[in-house]
């Protein structure tokens, strides 16, 4: 059962989908808290993977990052880290007092960008006792170095100026600057930033998986606030609560994944999905589903308080 539901992140109203299992067992139940990709919205992939996690007997919460998707915030899609960490700790707080919800037993899952903020979350916030990620990243690095770690500095260091200049337009008044997120065609996208951007405008874009409020503008103002965050930096504070990275063997980004695994701490556990793309991990059901057995399995072992991933 999908109930759309609220609650307050740093002073905005959050929206969510709360998921219930439809099984008729009784007493508080383990929770999962589910961050969408950037750009998305709950009703993408993060909702996926919660409808997906529900099925096996948690309660789950797939819900829109502050200024983004059906939740409050502006200027309208504003990427800021430090709010979108903030907004997973304010949904475990959510989770934490409903009624159904084991407070001591509450996860997090994190996907593409949001892999690489459930790490601080969980780093910081001890309430969570699992986390997961698939095809995490750092969006920090991506915007930096690219998505395959090999993009000229120049191109940063050039939309910081306009980022910069940005700002100065909008304390004249002129309104928010924004910068368009994805080419105008599947052709052009894949001349810009081959397979990788290609088969993102295909998700974002095309009758695939695209949603209205799925941003398509980000205003310049998050470039600087993303280029000054580390997502993995703490990933050693996640210890002794376990760890599971999900990640494609064909995914550009892997590397990312593969960086922060090396420097988290056990109980962990990287677990690759053959054959698949960072994308392909959003909806194909060749390989969501091996993903969400894997996840299931995880978090009903640490959330039962067995320890091992």
């Amino acid at each position: 059962m999908k109930t759309d539901v609220t609650f307050d992140s740093a002073g905005l109203a959050i929206a969510g989908h709360l998921y219930i299992p439809d099984d008729q067992a009784s007493g508080p139940r383990p929770a999962i808290v589910v961050g969408h990709p950037g750009s998305g919205v709950k009703e993408q992939a993060a909702g996926l993977y919660a409808r997906r996690l529900a099925e096996q007997g948690f309660v789950t919460l797939a819900f829109d990052a502050a200024y983004q998707g059906e939740s409050e915030g502006e200027p309208r899609g504003l990427e800021d880290p430090a709010h979108r960490v903030e907004d997973l700790k304010a949904a475990v707080s959510f989770l934490s007092v409903r009624d159904g919800v084991d407070p001591e037993r509450i996860g997090a899952l994190g996907i593409c960008a949001s892999g690489g903020y459930v790490i601080p979350a969980a780093a910081t916030d001890h309430r969570i006792k699992a986390v997961a990620t698939v095809s995490g990243v750092d969006i920090s690095r991506q915007f930096r170095e690219g998505a395959d770690g090999k993009q000229d500095p120049a191109v940063i260091q050039g939309m910081l100026d306009a980022a910069a200049a940005a700002r100065t337009a909008e304390a004249r008044g002129e309104g928010t600057q924004s910068f368009q997120l994805f080419p105008d065609t599947a052709a052009q996208a894949r001349e810009l930033g081959g397979q990788h951007a290609f088969e993102g405008f295909e998700y974002y874009c095309t009758d695939r998986a695209q949603h209205p409020r799925s941003t398509k503008f980000m205003p310049w103002r998050s470039i600087d606030l993303i280029a000054q965050f580390d997502a993995f930096r703490f990933i050693d504070l996640v210890t002794p609560r376990p760890l599971l990275m999900i990640a494609g063997t064909e995914a550009v980004t892997s590397w990312m994944s593969r960086d922060a695994f090396e420097n988290a701490h056990e109980p962990k556990a990287l677990h690759w999905i053959e054959g698949a793309s960072h994308v392909d991990l959003y909806d194909k059901e060749d390989y969501v589903a091996p993903a969400t057995a894997k996840l299931a399995d995880f978090f009903q072992s640490t959330l039962t308080g067995i320890r091992r991933v």
